[in-house]
């Protein structure tokens, strides 16, 4: 691959990342916000080495100084006498290309049921105290806490509550399905799912954003390990995909005053 080839591999690479972390937020499928400035700055930093080398490409741009054109023309001779050329990639260098295409007229969809319906519930962490829950109907709610409140509060403050989680639609079959978060830490390579089963009502399409409001599902004992991580669903509503979707995070406003 020639100088100039590599500079626009390296142009089009660095373009591709601005696409999806400068000029929208497409990077937010991927990895978290936090995440947003290191993806801006290396989109940036490629940009540049592209151009530079583009630069240096033009004749004379990578020619040192006081280098006479015979001594280069028998380099070039000595060089290809021993029938190697090591000015270019290999050639799955070529493969680069492929996701720099992809960034810039085709960024792969976020994580959804596919992933969410592969991986076991994550852990929610051990709690030894929960503030009791605010007045008014429904108690919007993240996914963790009404995992932890539910299997570790001795105080059984959610039994007979209408809480309200937003979550992707996870088909799970025999009737019900889960209400799905997942969660990252830093990009979605090491995703993790927290879920929350849902009874009654009509099952919503794979991978659908939803509100969901309904009452704790009995069974077992309540605050302990064998009370079931589930709800009886009242209402399921769609709504858009928030721009937190890799959080477990409580539902947005709009979705608490439908």
């Amino acid at each position: 691959m020639k100088r100039s080839l590599r500079a626009v591999l390296l142009a089009l690479c660095g373009l591709g990342l601005l696409h999806i972390s400068l000029f929208s937020d497409l990077c937010l499928r991927y990895v978290k916000e936090s995440m947003r400035p290191l993806l801006i700055a290396s989109g940036v930093v490629l940009v540049l080495l592209g151009v530079a080398g583009a630069l240096l490409d033009r004749p004379g741009g990578g020619e040192p100084a006081g280098r006479d054109h015979d001594s280069h023309d028998q380099d070039s001779h000595d060089h290809d006498s021993h029938g190697h050329d090591h000015s270019g990639l290999p050639r799955v260098a070529w493969l680069l290309l492929l996701p720099a295409l992809s960034l810039l007229f085709y960024a792969p969809p976020a994580l959804g049921a596919y992933t969410a319906s592969r991986q076991p519930a994550k852990p929610v962490a051990e709690r030894q105290a929960f503030d009791p829950l605010p007045a008014g109907s429904p108690v919007p709610m993240t996914l963790s806490d009404f995992t932890g409140r539910v299997q570790q509060d001795p105080a059984r403050d959610i039994k007979g509550r209408t809480i309200l989680m937003t979550g992707i639609v996870t088909p799970h079959g025999g009737g019900s399905w889960d209400l799905t978060r997942i969660i990252i830490n830093c990009c979605a390579a090491d995703a993790q799912s927290v879920k929350v089963r849902i009874y009654g009502g009509d099952v919503p399409p794979a991978g659908a954003w939803v509100s969901v409001t309904g009452i704790w599902h009995p069974g077992g004992r309540l605050g302990t390990r064998s009370a079931p991580v589930a709800l009886d669903a009242l209402t399921v509503k769609k709504v858009p995909r928030p721009l937190n979707g890799y959080q477990d995070a409580l539902p947005l406003p709009s979705a608490v005053t439908r």
